[in-house]
């Protein structure tokens, strides 16, 4: 009987239970009424939910579910763009469900139970919720989530700064922005698959189609892992509300999701040079070495050595640490150390830095002169957290922001700074890097937290864009969707140790993937010692990397490159001499990520994604259009495997020609970076220069590898202002066309509304073959006996141990030039 008894309870808990299960978890239910189109927005009331359908345009689709009847308002920080233009949409009710088409998509929205099912203009199944019970999405307590059927052969791509895997099918994610905690640093902070300094809820499948989940709320992200049929992503809180985008590219996907989220804006040309942040002499426990002079001499140092530097920033040591947050707040108060911090910055901008900055943190402190904290507080300018009222700056109300510019930060631009590098944005709401401080907390501090970076980063970038009279730019660690409108964010602080190198890369290939393409990292890493291979193979890449960034918080080497050896020091300069000159083939390559949000740095997915063969390659990229940068991760490697998509490929040293779809075995000493161009590449290079604006670039080099026909356009504007976002701004176009023994090159003049100073043209061009004659603009041009002997007057030169031929066509971009060339 009690046997009996028991059994009884227990099933009747089990019951309970399963109930509860079922009433806690919603969905939509059964379509009940209310069937109509207002604009471009489609709405269906739901036995549980209401629904919208917003069409922004033929290929996007704006998915939103409440199971209040009430829809959030549209919030400022993650999504720019609301308003669409109309929607050319045919609808049509049948007896099982709703058939809504535009010239690129049909959406099937079942009714009973309510699910959407999206097919391309074709008939191809894109995504799928008929599995039943989950149609229309699901309430979960506070929880909401959405489940689709995972196609056989697909994969997933983005999801931000990620630096676990490339492909994330068959994985989990969880989304929020932080980094590990907890000591030992090695599976705490320093934990890679803990790491979310930039987590973007946005993905691209290669079946044509990108998500966005418009939720500022910690989501998680099950990609088949529990169930390989499906997939699913559920935020914490807030509303389940989703941008569904058909590409089928990925290119086009992510100009959609920037179209979204907002594209990023150019910042000044010079911050394609090398930026370099040094902690003054004296990082943490040195603090009493630190020095104007050293600063000074720093800089100084830089030119003696002839390596181009155009960016300064001091890092936290250059304030005095405060009473109550110490290192994670911000005194504004300059350290006793730095005598005239005034004629520091005279100084450097003497020697033709372009801009100076320094860091900064987001919770005012006080200091011994500076009562920030106090006053702040007093004015309500500071975040309220639990019992008393905070110390992180209320980012969110522009009165704080004015309070803060004026109070704080003009402490530094008034005498010099003209940017700040905005750091520990994951501490609003979430452990800090420095202390056990979490500061806010509760449901408001939840939802704020991950779009917190974006107003912490958009304060100092739109402030200082006013204050220079520039272009804005920003350097900033943490970030989420939407972050790419304030560049630029870097990967975090990843120790000098081999086992780090390569998740960065992959933290670079999967943030471009997700729409933030103005990236860098602390090139030779940040914290311990390098070993000197380690520091060359990092600062190779660093140097092809979309910023250049050079720091270190070793103690006393800080990453200075003479710092690591002879050997280090002759190829550092060698590769930031390289950078500089690719500045017009990577300016041009901005101005493209302004216009389609394609990234520099290209995970090879992103122009191949139907090569199974590129899903997993985290150690290959192409660096813009033309350049596949392969970086050596192996110490003592002296080859490295490398996968050629398909086409035509040539190495970038000497020449020889590859067919793609194949993996290859090439050299890589020491003092060569892999490098591979696309057949028909057309790469525009510059002189060496010191600082950006040193002299006019008024030579152009073309480095060509024919192939067939290929083209390339030359971007221009003044490399400062905003007016290019109005037009002005110039295009030269390149065009190179191969057949038989024939090679011909035009070089347009350049279009549009800059007036581009007049420049000329050198042609390196790499063939096996010498030419037999040469005509530029019609007219025979003459050989010569060397590079050299032809750089004043029109000529060429072919070498013949190189396989490299040298033409100088005479003529300057006042005038279209025309090459013929017959081998």
């Amino acid at each position: 009987m009690m046997r009996l008894q028991k059994f009884s309870l227990v099933l009747l808990l089990f019951i309970t239970a399963q109930t509860l299960a079922l009433h806690a978890q919603t969905t939509p239910g059964n379509y009940r009424a209310g069937f109509r189109q207002e604009g471009n927005t489609v709405y269906f009331s739901c036995e549980n939910a209401d629904v919208r359908l917003e069409f922004c345009t033929e290929s996007v689709l704006r998915v939103r579910t409440s199971w209040t009847r009430s829809f959030e308002e549209n919030e400022p920080w993650m999504v720019v763009k609301y308003q669409w233009p109309e929607v050319a949409l045919s609808k049509q009710e049948n007896l099982d469900r709703f058939e809504l088409k535009t010239s690129r998509l049909t959406v099937l929205v079942h009714k009973n139970p309510f699910a959407i099912d999206i097919y391309s203009s074709d008939g191809e199944l894109l995504a799928s919720e008929s599995q039943p019970g989950t149609g229309g999405g699901l309430k979960n307590g506070t929880a909401v989530s959405c489940r689709k059927q995972l196609g056989a052969d697909e994969h997933f791509f983005g999801f931000g700064e990620r630096m676990d895997f490339i492909d994330q099918r068959s994985k989990k994610v969880h989304l929020n922005v932080g980094r590990g905690t907890g000591r030992p640093h090695l599976i705490g902070a320093y934990n890679v698959l803990k790491a979310n300094y930039c987590p973007v809820p946005f993905f691209m499948s290669t079946r044509g189609y990108g998500i966005f989940f418009h939720n500022a709320f910690a989501t998680e992200w099950d990609m088949g892992q529990t169930d390989p049929d499906g997939y699913s992503f559920q935020a914490e809180n807030g509303e389940l509300d989703y941008y569904f985008m058909y590409g089928p590219t990925f290119p086009d996907i992510l100009n959609h999701y920037t179209d979204i989220t907002g594209k990023a804006p150019l910042m000044p040309l010079f911050a394609l040079g090398l930026h370099v942040g040094t902690y003054s002499g004296g990082t943490w426990g040195h603090e009493e070495l630190t020095s104007t002079d050293y600063v000074v001499n720093l800089l100084r140092k830089f030119r003696k050595l002839g390596i181009p530097i155009d960016i300064l920033h001091l890092d936290s040591t250059w304030r005095i640490f405060g009473e109550k947050g110490g290192k994670g707040a911000t005194t504004f108060e300059w350290r006793e150390t730095f005598k005239n911090p005034k004629a520091m910055f005279d100084s450097l901008y003497a020697m033709h830095i372009n801009l100076a900055g320094v860091h900064i943190r987001p919770r005012f402190d006080n200091g011994n002169r500076l009562r920030l904290l106090d006053q702040a507080q007093a004015l309500g300018y500071t975040y309220p957290e639990a019992n008393n009222p905070g110390e992180f700056v209320n980012f969110f109300d522009q009165k704080a922001v004015d309070w803060w510019w004026d109070k704080g930060v003009m402490q530094a631009a008034g005498i010099g700074v003209r940017f700040v590098k905005t750091d520990e944005g994951s501490a609003f709401g979430h452990e800090a890097n420095e202390s056990n401080k979490t500061g806010p907390t509760g449901l408001e501090a939840q939802r704020l937290h991950n779009i917190f970076p974006i107003a912490y980063a958009k304060a100092p970038y739109e402030k200082f864009m006013k204050f220079n009279g520039i272009r804005g730019m920003n350097h900033t660690r943490e970030g989420y969707a939407g972050i790419q409108r304030y560049p630029f964010i870097f990967a975090g602080d990843w120790p000098s140790e081999w086992q780090y190198f390569a998740p960065v890369i992959k933290a670079g290939l999967n943030i471009g993937l997700s729409g933030v393409g103005n990236w860098t990292h602390c090139m030779g890493g940040f914290e311990h010692d390098a070993d000197p291979e380690l520091y060359i193979r990092w600062c190779q890449f660093g140097l092809l990397s979309p910023v250049s960034h050079l720091f270190g918080m070793d103690h006393p080497g800080y990453k200075e490159p003479w710092n690591y050896g002879d050997t280090a020091l002759v190829l550092f300069k060698k590769y930031a001499e390289f950078r500089y000159r690719l500045i017009p083939y990577l300016y041009s390559h901005a101005f493209e990520m302004y216009q389609t949000g394609m990234p520099l740095m290209r995970a090879l997915v992103l122009e191949y994604q139907y090569d199974e063969n590129v899903y997993a390659i985290d150690d290959q990229y192409l660096l813009g259009s033309q350049m596949m940068v392969c970086p050596v991760t192996v110490k003592g490697a002296q080859t490295r495997e490398v996968y050629l998509p398909e086409g035509t490929w040539f190495d970038y040293y000497t020449g020889q020609k590859y067919a793609g779809n194949q993996y290859v075995q090439v050299l890589s000493p020491l003092d060569e970076i892999p490098i591979l161009v696309k057949g028909g590449a057309i790469i525009p290079k510059q002189e060496v220069v010191q600082y950006i604006g040193e002299h006019p670039a008024d030579l152009i080099t073309l480095e060509i590898f024919p192939d067939g026909g290929s083209t390339f356009t030359i971007y221009d504007d003044d490399g400062k202002s905003l007016d290019y976002q109005k037009g002005t701004y110039a295009q030269t176009a390149i065009a190179c066309a191969q057949s038989g023994n024939t090679l011909n090159l035009a070089i347009s003049k350049p279009e549009g509304k800059y007036t581009v100073a007049e420049r000329r043209y050198q042609l390196v061009i790499h063939t096996a073959r010498a030419p037999a004659s040469i005509k530029s603009n019609g007219m025979a041009i003459s050989s010569g006996t060397s590079a050299a002997s032809i750089s004043a007057k029109p000529g060429w030169f072919y070498d013949e141990t190189r396989n490299v031929l040298y033409v100088n066509p005479g003529g300057s971009s006042k005038t279209g030039i025309a090459v013929q060339i017959v081998f």
